[in-house]
């Protein structure tokens, strides 16, 4: 097969069938009728399900993969991927704020480039001044963390070739951060400048944002680890210095000293340290405690498509 497109689906019943539509003529385009559109059926709370079970009765093409229950957006992508069977595979999101069309570009730039993926980029990221501030904020405090520059303001679509995605789901992560798998599996990849409508609200939470920020932080970097050891040895050594200051102080000067307050605050002070640095370990266990358990990250309930005769 030439073409496989992958696109997930959550709260997407009003932008399936034109989404449908405009794949589908930008597929013939490229890959004649030898192509797949395969549709991640994420548990969305709207009636997606019902719409992408009409289109793979309407179109041979269309490939319905039901997830038993909502498993987010990163692992529904990889599930959508680890079915994709074409030479080439398009990832991109259904709600059209990203324009299908731009396929064509893509696979322009990787036929002359001979690359292995050309993924988009955002002219500029979309949304009011927190959305962009927070978005810089968090490739800059990931790349200072891990040491890994990911590029800024990518977007979902991505056109890749066969031997990346069998590389990219060699990963066997239960909790993915996508992005920083799409940069570590290497091989050639090239940025194109592409336009970001915003035809949805986002599904991404300050605080679902954070979390992905500590999952990605943490999956990829030792850092907050080895900082807490520095930070111990520090306050060790301030504490020494501190010790010798008194001993003096009491041998040499021998002047009553208010201790009070520099007690109470270097109680209160190392308590929360201790506290924030027993929860920083606790989710590099918790990390471990879920990758031992070797659970699927997601569970496929069925799968629709027309039978191939």
């Amino acid at each position: 097969m030439k073409l496989s497109i992958v696109a997930t689906l959550y709260q997407s019943a009003s932008y399936i069938e034109e989404f449908h539509s405009r794949v589908s003529a930008v597929a013939m385009t490229l890959a004649g009728d030898d192509y797949e559109i395969l549709l991640v059926y994420d548990g969305s709370p709207d009636n997606s399900l019902d719409i992408a079970i009409s289109l793979t009765e309407r179109d041979h093409h269309v490939v319905l993969i039901d997830l038993s229950r909502n498993f987010g957006h990163h692992k529904a992508m990889m599930t959508g991927l680890s079915h994709a069977k074409g030479e080439k595979i398009f990832l991109i999101d259904s709600d059209l704020e990203e324009e299908p069309e731009c396929l064509l570009n893509f696979d322009q730039q990787i036929n002359q480039t001979a690359c292995d993926v050309v993924y988009g980029v955002q002219e500029q990221r979309k949304g009011g001044w927190f959305e962009r501030w927070s978005g810089r904020w968090f490739y800059r405090f990931f790349q200072a963390l891990t040491g890994l520059a990911l590029p800024e303001n990518i977007v979902t679509a991505r056109l890749m070739t066969r031997r990346y995605v069998d590389a990219l789901l060699r990963h066997k992560e239960r909790e993915i951060f996508i992005a920083g798998l799409w940069h570590i599996t290497g091989f050639e990849q090239q940025p194109q400048t592409v336009k970001k409508s915003n035809t949805s609200q986002t599904t991404y939470t300050l605080r679902r944002k954070m979390s992905i920020l500590v999952n990605s932080v943490t999956s990829f970097s030792n850092a907050p680890l080895i900082g807490i050891f520095y930070i111990g040895v520090s306050i060790s050594f301030f504490a020494l210095l501190y010790i010798v200051y008194l001993t003096a102080n009491w041998m040499f000067l021998a002047k009553p000293m208010n201790g009070w307050t520099s007690v109470m605050a270097s109680i209160w002070l190392l308590g929360g340290m201790i506290i924030s640095f027993i929860g920083v370990v606790g989710i590099y266990l918790s990390k471990i405690f879920s990758e031992s358990k070797q659970r699927p990250y997601t569970i496929v309930r069925q799968i629709y498509a027309q039978r191939q005769n």
